[in-house]
């Protein structure tokens, strides 16, 4: 676990992050990722941008019982742009902090200069490891462009999001029921590994690391061979990096986390489909 929740860690070259195991202050939150207290949009958007406020968002939430405990932003090289830049929150409700392995979340991704529209997801995090999902198909992914009178797009996207927890715990329930043979979890891996770095045909060069690597276990409570362990194993190792490898010219090296919000949700959410077909196919 994180013990340092004022730390803002970067982890990509122009994105940081600040987690922490109690919800995070408003302070805390500024300090890593300023945009979201924007009071207004970024002055290159035209008149007909509206404005969604990310703070008004979080503060309704809360009202709601859910906290924020990890918040990201991307920065900007452009004087003054970094304060209305992509932003994402990750909130769990203070009643699942310690109910179960795992805690349902609200992920909430925004920006004030155009970059994104403002998005609503639900994700999953498990307390062991730290890994923050992101569901992919058994759940609605919100997407209302800053264009119109939107406030009551913004409110029910959000009671849609909590509507769609009870199909996730279902969904995590069963994956942690099925079992997976060896060339099954070798076969997961596989496919994750070319969501991570492409397709190799014949003639290209290998991927850094092998599929056998992205099934090892960082710790006692991941192993096991249920699907759940194993998409626990292979999302992590995936978007975690620290893997040692080898370029292509053979040097060695140690393979790079994801850091960019964007990919960092898109794969995350490509990895719960892949989990979620293999459910189905052993169900």
């Amino acid at each position: 676990m994180y013990s340092t929740p004022t730390l803002a860690t970067r982890f990509a070259r122009n994105t940081f992050v600040v987690r922490s195991e109690t919800p995070l202050a408003d302070d805390q939150m500024r300090r890593a990722a300023p945009s979201i207290f924007a009071e207004g949009k970024h002055g290159s958007r035209s008149e007909r941008y509206t404005y969604i406020p990310t703070i008004d968002v979080l503060r309704g939430l809360r009202k709601e019982g859910f906290e924020p405990f990890m918040v990201a932003q991307s920065k900007s090289r452009i004087e003054g742009k970094t304060e209305f830049t992509k932003h994402m929150i990750r909130m769990r409700h203070a009643g699942q902090v310690t109910a179960r392995p795992e805690a349902n979340e609200i992920i909430l991704i925004n920006s004030h200069d155009g970059a994104s529209s403002y998005q609503m997801l639900a994700g999953a995090f498990r307390f062991v490891c730290c890994n923050g999902l992101v569901v992919g198909t058994v759940s609605n992914d919100i997407r209302i462009p800053h264009k119109g009178n939107i406030q009551g797009e913004v409110i029910e996207g959000a009671f849609r999001v909590l509507e769609d927890f009870e199909a996730v715990d279902a969904s995590i329930d069963g994956m942690k029921a099925l079992e997976l043979k060896p060339d099954e979890q070798r076969a997961m891996a596989t496919a994750a590994l070319a969501l991570r770095y492409g397709e190799r045909t014949e003639g290209q060069a290998p991927a850094p690391v092998t599929a056998e690597q992205l099934i090892e276990a960082r710790r006692p409570e991941d192993l096991g061979h249920s699907l759940w362990t194993t998409f626990q194993r292979v999302q992590e190792n995936t978007l975690r990096g620290g893997q040692p490898g080898r370029t292509v010219q053979g040097r060695r090296l140690h393979t790079r986390a994801v850091g960019s919000i964007d990919r960092s949700v898109s794969l995350n959410r490509a990895l719960w489909v892949l989990a979620e077909e293999m459910r189905k196919l052993k169900a």
